[in-house]
């Protein structure tokens, strides 16, 4: 059957205190809307229609970078929840299928969850999503007769008998395009808020005689997240659930509660992952490599056996082949490293290639930044770069060459030659006492002056 998606992100989101629309605040380093338009992709949509409204323009980038194929329509005033889906029908006019609508701010919605309300449409013409709830509070309340959901009452109209229900209205559904289209524009907005709301559907369906059922899911998939409270409590929930999952496809982590996953984190099986290491976004860390303590890992990819940190920090485009070694404040960016190579201690690798098994000494920096442009530095396979290298680039180090402690390295060093390039030592017999006591006599008369 054919599904598209209409996802609700217009909201201010007047309680993030933010300037920042409220769906593209961060859970697990990517925008709550990305979580929403990741769970609906699994269904192969014809169509994902964004709704936006409050800094709409920022929504628009953000949609684009997550999915360039979706649609962006505009709720130029919020009258409520019906109206903003009302939003989309200029493109849906002619859409023959299912539409899911989703919410941008509720980021945990699953997959499978959304496919089995599409499977519920085959039996019934609305599909609404509800959940039992621990504590109901103020949700909406589901009032089902065996499999047929009869309305939805509001809390405030509740009698204390339907108080008593814990069944309660997440505000998702599924419906055939033309009839949710053709039932909005029955929807009124009689109420206190003037609002024109997406839940009147039901009760429209029911007067026509369409059957209406309700799909019951986890009550952690319909979190949705209004406040920065709520968005630190989701971005927990993601990480717990992340991390159990890496731990259930064979991944070690020594102290799970300190590692911090991104929503790609992509890391392979007997992987081991000390405590406090961060993944940023664009991560893939391939089988049993070995991440060190107090690692930071963003935009990169390590590859089989690889051993990284501790305190190490991959940037965007770092790329380690596999054995590789990257050790304790070693920083690589933008720069590839070759197998069986080792960058081990106190170095910076930025724009630069690393030969098979070449060793970087310590302290060794690539000077890749002019002020104005970066440039490449290229290391051969089976090099060893002296400690306190200084490699000035655009500069290329051959295979099987050699540099000297300390070295500051301009010019290009041909395969298997050994570059020397440092003031020659002086010794002044003597000088050093002399300037001691220089210095000291200074500071004694600076402290008498100052007193």
């Amino acid at each position: 059957m054919s599904t598209a998606l209409i996802i609700l992100a217009a909201g201010k989101g007047t309680r993030m205190s933010s300037d920042l629309p409220k769906v593209l605040h961060p859970i697990a380093q990517a925008p709550m809307l990305a979580h929403a338009m990741m769970a609906g992709r699994a269904l192969e949509p014809d169509h994902t229609v964004v709704v936006a409204g409050h800094e709409a323009e920022a929504v628009r980038s953000a949609v684009v970078d997550i999915d360039d194929t979706a649609t962006v329509v505009l709720q130029t005033e919020q009258l409520g929840t019906a109206h903003a889906v009302d939003q989309a029908r200029a493109v849906l006019d002619d859409y023959d299928g299912d539409v899911v609508v989703l919410y941008g701010d509720t980021p945990f919605l699953q997959a499978d969850t959304i496919e089995r309300m599409i499977a519920a449409r085959t039996s019934a013409d609305l599909v609404i999503l509800g959940f039992d709830a621990a504590d109901p509070a103020r949700y909406g309340r589901l009032l089902m007769d065996g499999d047929s959901l009869e309305r939805i009452v509001e809390f405030k109209d509740a009698s204390d008998e339907e108080r008593e229900i814990t069944f309660c209205n997440s505000g998702l559904l599924a419906c055939d395009a033309k009839l949710l289209f053709d039932l909005i524009s029955k929807v009124g907005n009689a109420n206190a808020s003037s609002e024109y709301y997406l839940t009147d559907v039901v009760e429209l369906a029911r007067a026509e005689g369409r059957r209406v059922t309700a799909v019951a899911c986890d009550e952690s998939e319909t979190l949705g997240v209004n406040s920065r409270a709520d968005l630190a409590r989701a971005d927990a929930v993601f990480q717990s659930r992340a991390r159990a999952e890496l731990l259930e496809l064979g991944v070690t982590l020594m102290a799970p509660e300190t590692v911090y996953l991104s929503l790609d984190t992509i890391i392979g099986r007997d992987t081991v992952i000390e405590p406090n290491v961060v993944f940023g976004p664009g991560v893939t860390v391939e089988s049993g490599a070995l991440i060190r303590a107090f690692s930071h890992l963003e935009g990169c990819h390590v590859s089989r056996g690889a051993k990284v940190g501790p305190y190490a920090r991959l940037r965007p485009g770092a790329e380690l082949a596999e054995n590789t070694h990257v050790g304790n404040f070693v920083e690589i960016k933008n720069a590839e490293i070759a197998e069986g190579a080792k960058v081990n201690h106190l170095s910076y690798i930025g724009d630069a290639s690393v030969g098979k098994k070449t060793n970087i000494g310590a302290g060794t920096i690539t000077c890749n930044y002019d002020g104005v442009m970066k440039h490449h530095t290229e290391i051969g396979a089976n090099a060893f770069i002296g400690s306190n290298t200084l490699l000035v680039a655009p500069v290329k180090v051959g295979e099987e060459a050699m540099t000297a402690s300390g070295a500051v390295i301009t010019k290009d060093v041909e395969d298997g030659a050994l570059a020397i390039a440092r003031a020659p030592q002086v010794s002044k017999p003597g000088r050093a006492r002399k300037l001691m006591d220089l210095l000291r006599a200074k500071k004694k008369k600076r402290d008498e002056d100052a007193s």
